[in-house]
């Protein structure tokens, strides 16, 4: 357990934030029957099929391109209760959120896997900026998008966030009254104490904001993106530095449609991003799942004992990394188990 911890926080400083900040899919088999089946483009009304339908929104401006899973048994006239899933930071959507919306799905749920704002096929020029203001935006225009689909029931839609997107999924929770219930798995949720701890030291933490500071001003005078590999054995500059088998292995997350970069710009949004301070606005049902031995629980036990609602539950598994839950198949069962119990008690099933 202490050679798990220690490899989850110095994969950035040290092994730990190798694995933990790497946190934020199945095996390769998994993630190819979570995205090979054939994808319709359905936009338009009356054209959604059981399966997985491709579909683009706007948000703020840019165009935003997701899969709308569907159940096998979905038929026209149906109102389904829908999630959106989002994934650990820099990822896209045929990464963990494919794997969890199609097991979704499968239980009757619609399920929308999106890119956020310059990640993946969605627009935007400073690509791969980790924004935690612009993908709040996002998710936000993500539930005003389902409730214009024939398919999903606008009173029922949940938010599940893995990781890092766990954040914003607790800042839209808080924030939007239209999400219905929150979910949350293995989640990243830092306070500036902890972003302190994860990242080297207060000292360490100025030098990498000051840094997204002068990227993001590069790039607003000259257009140029700065940028460093996401993961990298060699390049110590990378944010996910070290042996990260997920990000690293294309039999998991590093499949071909993921572009491996980060833009320097992301840190000083990423390292002053606070989730806990909405913790005390959350009145929505509740259901966190991690362990002991993943990213920072810390954080996510200090986020849920502020939460003020009793409808709340809070699941620790046993000895599991952060990777684990990204596409690992007992994990990740156990994981769309209780969240699909949660969510047919809150939000029921069927149209």
């Amino acid at each position: 357990m202490k050679s798990l911890t220690r490899l989850c926080i110095l994969s950035l400083v040290t092994l730990i934030t190798a694995t933990a900040i790497a946190g934020c899919g199945a095996q390769a088999n998994q993630q190819a029957s979570a995205t090979s089946q054939p994808v319709l483009t359905a936009n338009a009304p009356n054209t959604l099929k059981p399966g997985i339908n491709r579909v683009t929104f706007q948000s703020e401006g840019e165009k935003l391109v997701g899969n709308l899973y569907l159940p096998a048994t979905y038929k026209a006239g149906d109102k389904l209760p829908a999630v959106i899933v989002t994934g650990a930071w820099m990822t896209i959507k045929e990464q963990m959120p494919a794997l969890y919306a199609q097991r979704l799905a499968q239980q009757g749920f619609a399920a929308l896997a999106f890119d956020f704002r310059t990640f993946g096929e969605s627009g935007g020029k400073l690509r791969n900026f980790e924004s935690p203001t612009a993908k709040i935006e996002d998710i936000k225009n993500a539930i005003s998008y389902l409730q214009t689909v024939d398919a999903v029931d606008g009173n029922r839609i949940a938010g599940l966030g893995v990781c890092a997107s766990a954040g914003y999924m607790t800042t839209v929770a808080a924030e939007d009254d239209r999400l219905k219930a929150l979910i949350t798995v293995a989640p990243w949720l830092h306070n500036p104490q902890i972003v302190n701890a994860v990242y080297g030291g207060e000292a360490a933490v100025q030098q990498r904001i000051a840094q997204g500071r002068d990227a993001k001003a590069k790039f607003q005078q000259t257009g140029q993106v700065k940028t460093v590999p996401a993961t990298s054995r060699t390049d110590q500059n990378s944010p996910m530095f070290g042996e990260i088998d997920y990000y690293q292995n294309p039999q998991r997350g590093a499949i071909p449609q993921w572009d491996n970069q980060f833009a320097v710009a992301s840190w000083a949004e990423w390292l002053t991003f606070n989730p806990l301070l909405d913790a005390k606005n959350i009145k929505v049902p509740t259901l966190f799942i991690h362990s002991e031995q993943a990213a920072i629980p810390d954080g996510a036990r200090q986020f849920f004992a502020a939460i003020p609602s009793q409808n709340k539950r809070f699941v620790w598994l046993e000895n599991r990394s952060q990777f684990d839950f990204y596409d690992q198949e007992k994990t990740v069962n156990e994981a769309i188990a209780l969240t699909v119990n949660k969510l047919r008690t809150n939000l029921g099933t069927g149209s």
